[in-house]
């Protein structure tokens, strides 16, 4: 063995750093092995090598490669508390947005569904657009579709590029001919109100699609009256019912709406009744998705002058990391942290 020390048949590595470290890095990042995990590497290893303490060594060299927190699915529990967004005082003060995209080009050239819908309520418009429309041309769908009928909104939550909506808010003040700087929260979250309307909107779409054989666009509207007045789960009642106090009148049930005159004080005492039995259900339902959550997810928190790497996705745009696809690093960095925004969020120093 050319002189050197075996232990059992292994070669035994004396305690020097630069040796050990040349050693673990050939085990793990030479391209026949490939960044294997640290269980794997270990013993693979020890049917070579001793050390003492060599499955510690493995597994530490391995937590601190870069590559591989750059590009390994995560196997543990989601970092950070679940924060639920507040709860709102009233209706179309705050509204979450997105975008189906990918649907057959239809006649009038839409190919996608913007979804917009009322945080408190859960009231939903579905308005048709073409993912080639300029954000000015959004923002006057938006004044058409939303603002006519509701109001401006104090916020716009959307999973979106954060520019996308800084874009739009400017967009859409200039298509109501106003230089008045409207305010607007910042949140790095969403209460995934949109994720779940889709799929809704998808599934009850893709329906009447199979159904009725017709092209999607025309059946469009049908999929809001019937998403609006379906009962939904955290308000208990229909978004129609909690929009405007009482269920929407459909052919079936022409009769279960009836006649109701509630007039002056007595409809206005109503309505307040109505918004504070509704902030009441969505607490109790953020309260009970948040003790659900938080049990599978870690508190952690990073103090400014610490590092940490930051997750990126190809299909949310991001595209000054790349093009590889899924290919790409799941993580990059890791980054200085400058500061903390709010309670869940940080500014990293990015490279220029």
């Amino acid at each position: 063995t050319d002189g050197a020390l075996e232990f059992r048949g292994r070669i035994v590595v004396p305690k020097v750093e630069a040796l050990r470290k040349e050693i673990l890095t050939e085990a793990h990042t030479a391209p026949y092995l490939a960044h294997t995990g640290s269980t794997k590497m270990y013993h693979d290893l020890k049917r070579s090598f001793w050390w003492k303490g060599l499955k510690k060594d493995v597994a530490d060299f391995v937590r601190r490669c870069l590559t591989c927190q750059q590009v390994k699915a995560e196997h543990k529990s989601p970092i950070g508390l679940l924060r639920p967004l507040p709860i709102l005082k009233w209706k179309w003060e705050e509204v979450a947005i997105d975008f189906v995209t990918g649907l057959p080009r239809s006649s009038e050239h839409h190919d996608a569904i913007w979804v917009v819908v009322d945080r408190l309520t859960k009231d939903a418009h579905f308005l048709l657009v073409s993912m080639s429309m300029s954000l000015d041309r959004l923002a006057e769908i938006y004044v058409r579709g939303i603002v006519r009928l509701h109001g401006v909104p104090v916020t716009i939550i959307s999973d979106r590029d954060a520019r996308f909506t800084s874009r739009f808010w400017q967009s859409l003040h200039e298509a109501m001919g106003t230089k008045l700087a409207f305010s607007s929260t910042y949140h790095p979250e969403t209460d995934g109100q949109t994720e779940r309307t889709i799929q809704t909107l998808e599934d009850m779409l893709r329906a009447l699609v199979v159904d009725r054989g017709a092209k999607w666009e025309s059946l469009l509207p049908y999929v809001e009256f019937a998403y609006n007045n379906s009962y939904h789960s955290s308000i208990q009642m229909a978004p129609y019912e909690a929009l405007y106090g009482r269920k929407c009148r459909s052919p079936l049930y022409w009769d279960d709406v009836g006649e109701r005159r509630v007039l002056g004080l007595k409809l206005i005492e109503e309505t307040a009744e109505q918004f504070e039995l509704i902030r009441q259900r969505l607490r109790t339902a953020q309260s009970r998705m948040k003790s659900t959550a938080d049990h599978h997810r870690r508190d952690i928190q990073f103090e400014v002058g610490e590092h940490a790497s930051l997750r990126v996705s190809p299909f949310r745009g991001v595209v000054r990391f790349g093009k590889r696809g899924k290919l790409h690093p799941r993580f990059i960095g890791p980054f200085e942290v400058l500061e903390r925004v709010g309670d869940v969020a940080y500014r990293l120093a990015l490279l220029p």
